[in-house]
């Protein structure tokens, strides 16, 4: 009878509380016997051994094949005519006739023997498996994978597949490959460029990193572009501090198709210290200020008049001051007459330094009561608002319309999807155009918005807008349910020429002349508001389709120039009724519209009218369709399609 070892041996401690000293004298007495017996009995003595000692132990007369002699165990030969007993499974006898464990000299390893082990077993599972494997990539010829004349592979992703294992190797891609690149790649561009937009998507496909310095939100950098390349034309492509060239130069060394090697070869070494630096928190192009003339004056008079709330005309107007109290600290600073006082009185009205509580004049002396700027009820929640009023000469209005549009414009180049449709909110909250952006609306606070034309103003006011939602985006977050849309419209605020203007305020205040708002009773401006001298007189229709409200139903998002405002919004028009603002559906003789000229139809017109304007912004099938609705006399039903209010993010 064949006995497993290994578990005969682990239950000895078990059976009778024997100790494990005993157990251990007892098999070193079957080891000396053991190396006594011929090839050919070693294992049945091994087992025969084990079995009398279990035998001993359960007193069976049966099975009992040992004896104990002095407190020693003697092994008992088995007789030659019996058969030869075979090893359990799992246990292989090695050429010399020993088997292939060892007993531990341990305490804990005297009753137990080493045995192939389950991790031993994983590992030679592995390793032949490993082998198999590399025997089949060695010589792998996939004939689903394409190859070129060379016979390589064009995907190259391979799939592997082994009895009841799939392996897919994959090649390194160009971006990995890029990421391996130590150099820089730099370019100068501008906002609005045909060149570096091309410069930019070619970048992006390749999966290059590149570091761009528009100088138009950086305008200190055009003076390094100068210098570096003798020109101000853009882009200028630099790999490392070597200057490569524009877009020309660009497609030449495409075409070539020796564009990987050369940049490979070219951004091998790391950047040095000479290449065009990364644009950073604002240390590389400081603000030259230029303070007002007025400021001193300023300073005086916020420090030395009796500003307090008072009781005027029955209502509680707080941080005032009287005209007559400012004309004798004047005099007092100045030593000057009093017409001299009231003329500088008038100055700081007009440069926006003090209002009349009421707004009745600009400035007199005596019982009139004024305020500063920084002291009016609603401009502390002005968002481009930081504790104090900018103080610095006003910078002319169309200057800083120009400014914060090409700034805006940069922003959507770098982090709005190609067809401006999408923006991501979280990368342009991050980027260093934003903050420069952030800045530059303090310059609003007393600019002179009278002075623009007709078409700077127009151009102004969408630009604003469309540039407070996506500040207002970043600032609030998703914007969901009614009441939250009407509170993120209505108190987003900029503090603009003097003034709080929401984005209510300038979409139905300014545009639409001063029309009251979709589902409202009251007009933005009231009698008397100062904002309202800057409302249009005529709405144009078109204003609707350059406005982004941030939703997904709502045009796409864009900056306009004072130059080709007109033509431009014609072209957005356009583009918002060709990508769905309009479905015709012909055998229902049904015409489905955007929600905006539902809550807007005033400004569009009667249904009729409204149908021949769009004609002309719709494409040759669409319009075909709508011209066979209106000229064959019968009716025409206008529905609206529902408007998705999701977020435009990426």
């Amino acid at each position: 009878m064949v006995v497993d070892v290994h578990s005969s041996v682990s239950r000895l401690p078990l059976m009778d509380g024997s100790d494990h000293s005993e157990l251990s004298g007892n098999l070193s007495v079957a080891d000396e016997n053991q190396s006594k017996l011929s090839d050919s009995e070693s294992p049945c003595s091994v087992s025969s051994s084990v079995s009398s000692f279990d035998s001993e132990k359960t007193e069976d007369p049966i099975h009992h094949d040992s004896k104990r002699i002095s407190g020693e165990l003697r092994v008992l030969e088995p007789h030659s005519q019996l058969p030869k007993p075979e090893p359990p499974p799992g246990i292989a006898i090695s050429s010399a006739g020993e088997p292939p464990y060892k007993r531990s000299q341990s305490l804990a390893e005297n009753i137990s023997v080493d045995m192939p082990s389950i991790g031993k077993f994983i590992r030679e599972r592995s390793s032949s498996l490993s082998v198999a494997i590399f025997k089949r990539i060695s010589s792998l010829r996939d004939e689903n994978v394409d190859t070129d004349d060379n016979g390589k592979s064009q995907t190259g992703v391979t799939e592997i597949k082994l009895s009841g294992l799939k392996v897919v190797v994959k090649m390194k891609s160009d971006e990995d490959k890029n990421r391996e690149l130590k150099g820089r790649i730099s370019f100068f561009s501008r906002s609005n460029c045909r060149d570096c937009k091309a410069v930019r998507s070619f970048f992006n496909e390749k999966g290059l990193r590149f570091v761009e310095i528009n100088v138009d939100v950086f305008p200190q950098r055009e003076k390094e572009l100068m210098k570096r390349t003798g020109s101000s034309s853009v882009p200028q492509i630099f790999f490392n501090e070597k200057l490569f060239g524009g877009l020309v130069a660009l497609n030449s060394l495409r075409n070539s198709g020796e564009f990987d090697q050369r940049i490979k070869d070219m951004l091998s070494s790391k950047c040095p210290d000479e290449a065009p630096a990364t644009p950073v928190y604002g240390f590389d192009d400081p603000e030259e200020e230029s303070p007002d003339g007025l400021l001193e004056i300023v300073k005086f008079l916020r420090s030395r008049l009796p500003i307090q709330d008072r009781l005027i005309k029955m209502k509680i107007v707080k941080n005032c001051f009287s005209g007559g109290d400012m004309v004798e600290a004047l005099i007092q600073r100045l030593d000057c007459g009093r017409t001299k006082a009231v003329e500088i009185g008038k100055q700081m009205a007009q440069k926006l330094f003090i209002h009349h509580v009421f707004g009745e004049n600009e400035f007199e002396d005596g019982y009139h009561f004024y305020r500063f700027l920084e002291h009016g009820s609603c401009i502390s929640r002005c968002f481009n608002f930081r504790g104090s009023v900018n103080d610095n000469e006003p910078m002319p209005a169309a200057m800083v319309a120009q400014r914060l549009a090409k700034i805006m414009s940069a922003i959507l180049e770098s982090y709005a999807s190609n067809n401006l449709q999408h923006v991501d909110y979280l990368a342009v909250s991050n980027s260093e155009e934003f903050r420069r952006y952030i800045n530059l609306t303090q310059e609003l606070h007393r600019v002179n918005l009278k002075a623009l034309s007709h078409n700077e103003k127009l151009a102004f006011f969408l630009n604003m807008y469309n540039a407070m939602v996506i500040h207002g985006l970043i600032r609030f977050g998703r914007v969901e349910g009614v009441i939250d849309r009407k509170s993120f419209f209505s108190d987003f605020q900029y503090l603009v020429g003097g003034q709080p203007y929401s984005l209510i305020a300038i979409k139905n205040g300014i545009l639409r002349g001063n029309r009251r708002p979709p589902y409202s009773f009251a007009k933005p401006f009231s009698s008397g508001d100062k904002r309202a001298e800057l409302a249009f007189g005529e709405v144009n229709p078109l204003i609707h389709f350059g406005l982004c409200s941030g939703t997904k139903s709502s045009p796409r998002v864009r900056f306009f120039s004072p130059q080709g405002v007109e033509a431009e919004l014609r072209c957005a028009a356009r583009e918002f009724f060709q990508a769905g603002g309009v479905e015709i559906d012909l055998d229902k003789r049904t015409v489905l519209l955007t929600g905006i000229i539902k809550w807007f139809g005033v400004d569009f017109g009667n249904e009729k009218e409204i149908l021949r304007w769009i004609m002309k912004f719709l494409d040759g099938n669409k319009a075909g369709l709508l011209t066979h609705l209106l000229g064959d006399g019968g009716p025409v039903n206008i529905a609206y399609q529902n408007y998705n209010w999701s977020m435009n993010s990426c």
